[in-house]
């Protein structure tokens, strides 16, 4: 039979320079006949037609324009497939290079502990070294999950910095942790760009705990008097330690908690002597 329409072209850009589009051979596939296809482009308004040369570079429908692509300029790009009984010719696909921008996974992931804190940790990558020269801006999105389980928790408010604090994690426990970047706003693009696919992941695990091994978590009722009373103590610890500073950042507070659960177990050894 004739070939089928292609359909579902979708194209990215790595770098500004080239081009990369897929397509689907059609809703029945394959014929029983040989099928050729080729990816053609344009500029929309003045350009000739092009044929893209390198096929089969993300897959079996797929190909591949590594440079001499202009920027600004809207470009018209279709496929034809073709076999001994006919031709079929996709749908018209209207784009900007500047709009379908994506990158490869950030690098050089890195997770480790905050200080004794055990439900945290601190995750530190470096932006995609491909579009250094460019300006623009990005968004990182970090996936986490625990070493006995398949589901991913998303934290989606990274925003445009290559750090992040996970907090509210189990204490002992490995997670494995995952980056990946959204290129947006290139030289005043309006459109956001394509996620990258995720890193690789990097495990790392938080301190185990000490201040809960062999006790039992406060009922219902001992939770405010347990709040109150550990506020009581941050306060007259920044009192007694932050001589005077009115700024109560986050890493004095930090220091507390590490003063406060080492306090936990100088308390639960001597609960433990004879």
């Amino acid at each position: 039979v004739p070939p089928e329409k292609p359909v579902n072209i979708t194209c990215w850009s790595k770098n500004m320079k080239d081009l990369t589009c897929k397509w689907a051979p059609g809703t029945e596939g394959e014929t029983f006949l040989h099928t050729n296809y080729t990816l053609k482009y344009k500029l929309r308004w003045y350009g000739r037609d092009n044929t893209c040369q390198e096929y089969h570079t993300a897959g079996p429908y797929s190909c591949h324009i590594p440079k001499d692509l202009a920027l600004f300029t809207p470009y018209e790009i279709w496929v034809e497939a073709s076999n001994r009984l006919g031709v079929a010719v996709s749908d018209v696909v209207m784009l900007d290079i500047l709009d379908v921008v994506t990158t490869d996974p950030p690098s050089d992931v890195h997770v480790s502990r905050v200080g004794d804190l055990e439900d945290q940790l601190s995750v530190r990558w470096s932006s995609p070294p491909a579009l250094k020269d460019f300006l623009f801006q990005a968004k990182y999105q970090i996936q986490y999950r625990v070493e006995d389980s398949s589901e991913w928790k998303v934290v989606d408010d990274v925003g445009n910095q290559t750090s992040c604090r996970l907090a509210g994690l189990r204490p002992g426990t490995v997670y494995f942790v995952q980056v990946r970047c959204n290129p947006f706003g290139i030289y005043g693009s309006k459109k956001a760009g394509i996620w990258s696919d995720w890193s690789n992941p990097t495990a790392a695990s938080t301190p185990r705990s000490e201040r809960t091994a062999g006790g039992c978590d406060p009922k219902g009722g001992e939770q405010n008097t347990t709040l109150r009373r550990e506020l009581k103590q941050f306060f007259g610890w920044v009192k007694k330690h932050a001589y005077g500073c009115s700024n109560l950042g986050i890493k004095l507070y930090d220091q507390w908690r590490v003063w406060l659960q080492k306090s936990h177990k100088t308390r639960n050894q001597v609960g433990k002597e004879p």
